[in-house]
């Protein structure tokens, strides 16, 4: 059996590097995105406090950047997961999902949890995406 390569995807700058995490990992054909969230991709600063909307466009740019550079796209995202500080804003994760994906809409995961990584953080979404799908 042949060993599968990991490929670090990454963007320059690359707004994760300080804390040793990969924007992406490609293995095949598959592309794993880590947890975007409401940072701009020139520094790592936080956008949009206390903006959930700002927050969300953000997040939503910075998943699309990383698929980019993976070789992907929204369009061939197939897991998605949205981490939210307040179910409150469900609703508006329907408006982000019908803007952002297209029918087959992905599978998804949403959940509310108690604080993201950095406190002023209210959305991180993650994939799982198909290369050249």
């Amino acid at each position: 059996m042949e060993n599968t390569k990991i490929e670090r995807i990454t963007a320059d700058p690359d707004w994760y590097e300080p804390y040793k995490i990969s924007l992406g990992t490609r293995v095949g054909n598959l592309l794993f995105v880590s947890g975007q969230a409401a940072v701009t991709q020139d520094g790592g600063e936080t956008v949009g406090a206390g903006d959930f909307d700002a927050q969300a466009e953000q997040a939503f740019a910075n998943l699309s950047k990383v698929l980019e550079n993976g070789g992907s796209s929204l369009g061939d995202v197939a897991k998605v997961s949205i981490y939210l500080t307040d179910m409150g804003n469900f609703p508006k994760i329907v408006e982000l999902r019908e803007r952002y994906f297209t029918p087959p809409y992905p599978a998804d995961t949403i959940v509310e949890v108690s604080a993201l990584a950095d406190p002023a953080w209210l959305i991180e979404v993650e994939a799982i995406a198909v290369v050249g799908g």
